[in-house]
């Protein structure tokens, strides 16, 4: 399943050659990752709670069309389970019109807060605790 989240791309996020500057992709896929957890039911002060959080491992963005001052885009995300500690996930940054600005690839994890060591199974941990795993992809 394919979740995404609106976002106004603001002045202030831009550099000065007038588009959006590179490093406020990574906060928009961040922000769009969380909006999909809480949406799940799994918001920080639950997976807090339940002594786990997730990490990011790697990212890859990879830039396809200039974002501007005042654009509409979507960010997308939808989980690829994997076996084994990690898991990816693949998001787009699109504008309104469908053209797609920036893909972005995660490689990711479960933490557990005491151990300091990634959940063997990070996606049946997610499933136990969502309200909706639907919107995880579980």
């Amino acid at each position: 399943m394919t979740f995404s989240v609106p976002v106004v791309v603001r002045g202030y996020e831009l550099d000065t050659q007038g588009h959006l500057n590179q490093a406020v992709y990574l906060q928009y896929a961040e922000h769009a990752r969380w909006e999909l957890l809480r949406a799940a039911g799994l918001g920080q002060e639950k997976l807090i709670e339940s002594g786990v959080g997730p990490v990011v491992l790697e990212t890859n963005i990879k830039y396809l069309r200039e974002l501007r001052g005042g654009d509409e885009v979507t960010i997308s995300c939808e989980f690829a389970w994997t076996e084994g500690k990690i898991f990816r996930m693949r998001q787009q940054i699109r504008k309104l019109d469908g053209t797609v600005s920036a893909e972005v690839a995660v490689v990711g994890g479960l933490l557990d807060l005491a151990e300091r060591k990634l959940v063997a199974d990070p996606g049946e941990r997610f499933r136990a605790l969502a309200e909706r795993p639907d919107l995880l992809g579980l």
